[in-house]
């Protein structure tokens, strides 16, 4: 969907049971603008899909790279080359829907209580490798933060006290997800997550993100 004239600021919802970040989104875009690019996915987070009589199911955000692929087919119990190719071929169809000339990609998602958060970048966390920088503020809700590959942005987001990850671009495990893809190829990356339901929240994270991209102009 396209909001207004807005086309170079583009949000992608790549988990259709996260809810409360599209709708935040889609009220935020009503009045700034940009353009949203969903999974429509009967509100479920993984893709199940039937090829030659057999079944299989990936996560879309590790569709992004051939050793995410396979990981998570292997995770969810069923992998073949011929699958392989097809969601391959899947993510480079969405990848084609965000044009060359975007200035900032805005991933929408939500989590669950305590189980990503902001303790996962920091020491003794199981992702404190994939951080180049962490900030943390013991005001915020350790589940509300921000992971970008553009130091800039993490700088911005920091300051304006939100719970910031700038993500190791060269270290950062090769996963699958988009902001691996974009880490690596030095594509302005933004991940906005929030709890289930914390729509006010993420509406004015997003607002805020908006109005700093807005700024550079």
């Amino acid at each position: 969907a396209q909001y207004g004239e807005v086309k170079d600021i583009v949000c992608i919802n790549l988990h259709d049971n996260e809810e409360s970040s599209l709708q935040a989104a889609r009220t935020v875009l009503e009045s700034s603008g940009g353009t949203l690019i969903k999974i429509k996915n009967n509100n479920q987070r993984v893709i199940r899909f039937q090829l030659k009589g057999l079944s299989y199911s990936f996560d879309p955000n590790r569709m992004f790279s051939r050793i995410g692929i396979e990981q998570t087919l292997r995770d969810n119990k069923s992998i073949s080359k011929l699958a392989i190719e097809e969601i391959e071929k899947f993510a480079q169809q969405l990848l084609l829907l965000i044009p060359d000339s975007t200035r900032c990609i805005i991933a929408l998602h939500n989590n669950t209580e305590g189980a990503y958060s902001i303790k996962s970048y920091l020491p003794r966390g199981d992702r404190q490798s994939d951080a180049q920088a962490v900030y943390a503020n013991s005001l915020q809700d350790i589940d509300d933060i921000i992971l970008t590959t553009d130091s800039l942005l993490y700088q911005k987001m920091a300051n304006n006290g939100y719970n910031s990850i700038w993500q190791d671009n060269n270290k950062a495990k090769r996963d699958g997800s988009l902001s691996i893809f974009c880490g690596e190829r030095s594509r302005r990356y933004i991940n906005i997550e929030t709890q289930h339901g914390k729509t006010d929240q993420y509406m004015k994270m997003l607002e805020k993100l908006l109005e700093i991209l807005a700024a550079e102009n």
